[in-house]
This record gives structure tokens, sequence and C-alpha cells, in this order.
């Protein structure tokens, strides 16, 4: 019996063999091609974001930014007292572009907490910490810590005098702790005061350990948004509805739609930095203080002492509660409140869009209380400054310890089996 043998493919034209070829041989190595495939074209997201949605991409091109521009500037920098403001000033004044890369950098800074705050804030509002994403909005809480570690820590590294006051304030907050407090301090400080030793750590801290904590934290976060998918204005789970070829029906691929999409959002973003970055870098005091172009003096104390404005909500807790033990306790617990949201909302309904006038109401007092404690933080503790602060805490806290309860007792809205979407004409 003769048995005919099929001969190879050649792989000639028009009849290409996939398992040959440069090409295949990297994709057989490093499936670059298949994480395309499930992570960009093969993604499915809600087909209803809207512009909020921006703010997580933007994010993540202004880390890259920052890396990219703290990478030039640690070139030049010089830690230590005797050489670091003189080393900055030379990056200002002598290395080709220096100014441009330190603008981009304290700019982005500034621009890179105003994006997590509205990123956030978006959060809030549509409900993405509520489950199956408690796992994501932890890991982008530890993001947002380890961002407040990596800015304070940068914060004094310029040396100015406002830097080195502002150390002194909130490093000795770590001193209220009980039994460990002073110890902790010395510890943080590496001396009996901040000077030399601390610079040295700070900069390892800011330059290697906290960027890649951050970064893995980056990646975790990210890793929990693809395990659980996005969330969206109508707080409804698009992969509980799918279709006959296992999508979403009401999903589209994240590529090309929303990468085209976030490509536009981001060149608006650059070109509004742009203009910051080139015709008000300081803005006014407020991205770079004018006390921190004037070098450390002990002697000298900065009025009012200020932490950047990102900070100042937090410090306005701090200053309105007379304790300083209580005060610096309030504004620990202000933080771990958001910790919490995934297991204080007790609302039937994810988006605001579905609840009650009361949530709606409570997320207003959260905004203003907010904003007015950042405006707070920046301004002399006057007692008329310290009597609006306090009201402002209170406006704050409000809205975490009592969501269990208007969150549960108001009436909501009935959420619709699809989401709302309407195509432009």
């Amino acid at each position: 019996m003769v048995v005919a043998v099929k001969p190879a493919d050649s792989g000639g034209p028009g009849n290409e063999n996939p398992s040959k070829g440069l090409k295949a041989w990297f994709y057989k190595r490093l499936p670059v091609k298949e994480f395309i495939e499930t992570q960009a074209t093969g993604y499915y997201a809600p087909k209803n974001f809207n512009i909020w949605y921006f703010f997580g991409f933007i994010a993540m091109v202004v880390l890259v930014l920052q890396l990219l521009t703290g990478i030039f500037l640690t070139m030049f920098y010089k830690p230590g007292e005797a050489t670091a403001f003189d080393s900055v000033e030379f990056i200002m004044r002598e290395v080709q572009y220096g100014w441009l890369i330190r603008y981009l950098h304290s700019t982005g800074a500034s621009a890179f907490f105003l994006v997590v705050y509205l990123h956030m804030y978006r959060a809030l509002m549509y409900g993405s910490y509520r489950a199956p994403r408690e796992l994501l909005w932890l890991f982008g809480m530890l993001v947002y810590l380890a961002l407040m570690a990596e800015a304070f820590m940068g914060y004094v590294l310029p040396w100015g005098n406002m830097s080195y006051w502002a150390a002194n304030v909130i490093v000795n907050i770590f001193g209220t702790i009980p039994l460990i407090g002073p110890t902790l301090v010395e510890w943080i400080r590496g001396d009996y005061g901040i000077a030399d030793a601390t610079l040295n750590r700070f900069f390892a801290l800011h330059v290697v350990a906290v960027p890649l904590a951050l970064l893995l934290l980056v990646v975790l976060h990210l890793v929990a948004l693809r395990r659980t998918g996005s969330n969206n204005p109508d707080g409804i789970e698009i992969k509980a509805n799918l279709g006959k070829d296992g999508h979403p029906v009401d999903g589209i691929p994240f590529h090309p739609y929303y990468s085209v999409k976030d490509s536009f959002g981001i060149s608006v973003f650059l070109v509004i930095f742009a203009v910051v970055v080139f015709f008000a870098p300081t803005l006014g005091g407020y991205f770079l203080e004018h006390a921190n172009f004037e070098p450390t003096n002990i002697f000298s104390t900065p009025n009012p002492i200020t932490p950047s404005w990102y900070f100042t909500p937090y410090y306005a807790i701090l200053r309105a509660i007379p304790d300083q033990r209580l005060g610096a306790l309030l504004m620990a617990l202000s933080l771990v409140c958001f910790l919490l949201l995934p297991w204080l909302d007790r609302s039937p309904v994810k988006s605001i869009r579905y609840k009650g006038p009361l949530s709606k109401a409570f997320l207003a007092l959260f905004t203003v209380s907010f904003l007015s404690l950042m405006y707070l933080g920046l301004q002399e503790p006057t007692p008329n400054m310290v009597i609006l602060g306090r009201l402002a805490t209170g406006g704050y806290f409000a809205f975490f310890i009592l969501m269990p309860f208007y969150t549960r007792l108001e009436r909501v809205k009935p959420v619709p089996d699809r989401v709302r979407f309407e195509a432009h004409a």
C-alpha cells in the first residue's frame, strides 16, 4: 500500500509559514502579539465612558514624565547641607535646558496630584470602589500614599527655606505616636535635627526605594483592573450580559476606540501642561513657593509655614485641632477613611446617578469641605481660619462616618439592565 505524503509548505508568497521568520521567532519567545490581543484589541471596556475616564491614562503619562525628568535631575543634584541648594541653582542656571527639566519635574508633581485627585473623585461618584473592585481601590489608595511619600521627600531635596521648615513640621508629627514617637523621629532624620543625614536618606528613598514600590503598586493596580474590568458611569457590570461571540454587548474593544480617545485627552492635557511650564511654572507660589528659592535659614521662619497645595487639606485638619496628638490622629484617620470606603457604602446601587438625594448632598459636602481645607491649609492660622478649618474637618469626616446610615436609608432610583449610551450624530 502506497501512502501519499503531502510535501511541506514552502512558505512562498501567498502561502507563508507562520512558524518561520524573525517575527515568529520573536513572538514565540516574547508573546507581545498575544498580550496586545488580550489587553488592547481583545479587552472590552464599557461603551459609555465619559471625560472622567481620561485621568487614569493621563496619570500613567505623568508618571513616566516624572521618572524621566527625575533621572536627568539626579545626574547633577548633590545631596547634602552644603551642596543641595547650590546644585539645584546650578541645574537652573548652568545646565543646558536644566531649568526646563526642573520645571517639568516640579510642575509634573502638582499635575500628578491634580490628575490623581480627579481620578479618585470619579471613583467616588460612580462607585468604582464597590465590589468586585475592592482590591483595585485598595491598590489605588496605596499608590496615592506612596505618591505622598515620594512627593514629600522630593519637596525637601531642593533644601530651600520652606523645604527645611516644612520638613521639620511634618517629621515632628511622627513624634506624637505614643512610646515610639521620639525614637521614630530620630530614625527618620538620621540625626537630632533635619540635616545632612536626612537629605541623604530622603534622596535614596526618593530616587530608588519609593519609585520601585510605586511602580509595583501601579502594576498591581492595573492587573486588578484587568481582572475585574472597568466600572462605568451607570455602575453596571457589563460582563454579566454577554453576546453570542462571548463579548459584552455593552462593551467595545479598548483599541482602537479608547486608545484614540485617550490620545486626544493626553494631547489636550499636554498643551495645558506646556502653557503652565513655560509661562507660569510656579503658578504664583502654589506649585513652587517663593521661600523655596531662598537657601535654608534656621533663623528665618517663612510666614506662614505651609506644605505644597496637595498636602494642605490634611495640614489644615492638623492645625484645626488644639491638641497636637489628636490632630495628628485625625490627619491619619482622614486617609484611613478612604481605605474603608468599600465597606462603608451600603447602598444597593453604585453610581451617583441612581443614588438618592442624601448621597448627593453628602458628596457635595465632602467636595466643599475638601476644597475648603485645601484653601485654609495655605492661609495663616488666624482664629477665624481655625474655626473654618474645624467646620470643614467636621464636614469631611461626616461624609465617611455617616455613610453606612444615609446610603442604607435613602431611596434609590432603579438601575437599567443596559448601560445608557447615545452615539454621536
